[in-house]
């Protein structure tokens, strides 16, 4: 099963939040519209500004958790280097 790395953000420079998961589409969704309780509900996170494609889960669990231990600075860097306006990508994803 393929898997998602993605980070979400409130606005540019915003609130960041880094996730996992198997469906990109319906979890942005899930964050967007606020359906459960939690920080990206609590911070209005709202943007899909970066997200990564693995050919198994796995692989995205581990970079995942790597990425949860970077500072904010790199993670800055990492959205930008792709995505310098911190557009939101989700239209793009769901194609």
């Amino acid at each position: 099963m393929s898997g998602f790395v993605y980070i979400m953000a409130s606005k540019k420079n915003g609130t960041i939040y880094v996730g996992v998961t198997s469906d990109l589409v319906r979890r942005v969704w899930e964050h967007r519209e606020a359906v459960s309780d939690g920080f990206t509900k609590e911070h209005n996170i709202k943007l899909l500004v970066h997200f990564e494609r693995f050919d198994e889960i796995g692989a995205a669990i581990s970079r995942e958790k790597n990425l949860k231990k970077w500072n904010r600075e790199w993670k800055v860097r990492l959205i930008e280097k792709s995505n310098p306006n911190w557009n939101d990508l989700y239209a793009s994803v769901c194609g």
